[in-house]
Parts: C-alpha cells; structure tokens; sequence
C-alpha cells in the first residue's frame, strides 16, 4: 500500500457473516479488502490485495486470545513479522489508545481517541430502548495516529450511519513511505476493534 491517495474511505459489508470491509483511495481504487475469520478465539484477519479474495498481502494475528492488552502482530506474504499495534488495557476504557510498533519491538505511532466524553453519551444513549438505535448517527468517533514528537499524521473518523459501516482516513501531516503498511494495517485492525462503537 505505496502512494497512498487520500482521503481513504473503510467501508463494512453488511451482508455478510463476516466481520470485512473494503478500503478505497480518493481516486475509486481499492486498496485492500479486509477479512476478519469467524469463530476463532485469537483474532485472524486476512488483507487480500482487492474483492475477489484470491491474492493475500497481509495476515494480522492476536498474540492471545480476549485480552484487554492483546498485541495484533502484521505478516507480509512470505510470513515475515514486521510490526504490531498494542492496545493500551485498562487506558482504553476511558479513551480508546493503541500503541503501532515497528519489527524491533519500538513504539513508532500512537493511536488516541480525540474525546472520550463521545464514548461515554454514546454507552449511556446505547442503553436505551429506540434511541440505542440512533448512536451512529449522534456519536462519531474520531482518532488521531501521532508519530513519537507528538506530530499529528492521519485522522480517522467513523462516519455517521446506522449500522456502523464507514471509516474515512484524512492525512494531516508528512508519512514515512516505509511505514504506510505498518500505519494501515494498525487501523485496520483497530477500526475492527472499535466499530461497534458510536
């Protein structure tokens, strides 16, 4: 995923059983057709290089399985480790954190929710009858991915609609070409753990 052409748009089936998605640039392409597996206790997610499911790129693997602080570890196509995103346990209950790590073990990118008070309306409002249903219109989350200075590169915000089915990735700041893999393939990952949210 080089030359990436923003913004980028996630965008869920809903149709299926699976829990999968397609991501497309600003210019229509498809970039990457995510495939989470059903029915495993440590998380399996395929990244195939378009819809017709027949070229995997990626493999995204949990390190354990239902686990607050599970690492989401990336493998190319010859199974080579080269990098990981961590969530930040007990931290993320207030505010969702992920930590991006290159393949040397080193924290690279961190990932914060912009405002935990939209987490928070949008459990209570959840938890009512009919009203419930209407969360992902009212409470859209949006993330930032930061490098180790502080500088914002990319923001990822949900989309408002009903059942939860679109992402769009605006670039803030200047990206690394060497690290645009490891920067997407974390928000795939976390966009999975996160969207049943708001």
């Amino acid at each position: 995923m080089q030359n990436l052409s923003f913004p980028i748009q996630f965008k869920f089936k809903i149709g299926t059983l699976s829990n999968d998605f397609t991501a497309t640039d600003s210019n229509g392409q498809v970039l990457a057709y995510v495939k989470q597996k059903l029915f495993k206790l440590k998380e399996d997610i395929s990244v195939f290089s378009d819809e017709t499911q027949t070229k995997v790129n990626y493999k995204i693997k949990a390190d354990r399985w239902l686990d607050w602080s599970a690492a989401y570890t990336f493998y190319n196509q010859q199974n080579e480790e080269f990098g990981k995103i961590a969530r930040k346990g007990w931290r993320s209950i207030w505010k969702a954190e992920y930590d991006i790590i290159d393949q040397n073990e080193a924290p690279q990118y961190k990932v914060k929710e912009e405002n935990g008070w939209v987490k928070v309306f949008d459990s209570l409002l959840g938890e009512i009858p009919i009203l419930g249903f209407f969360t992902g219109y009212l409470f859209n989350p949006s993330y930032l991915l930061t490098d180790n200075r502080g500088e914002v590169i990319v923001r990822l915000k949900k989309q408002p609609s009903l059942f939860g089915r679109e992402f769009e990735l605006e670039k803030i700041g200047s990206m690394d070409n060497d690290d645009d893999d490891r920067i997407m393939l974390g928000l795939m990952m976390m966009i999975l753990l996160e969207r049943r949210r708001g």
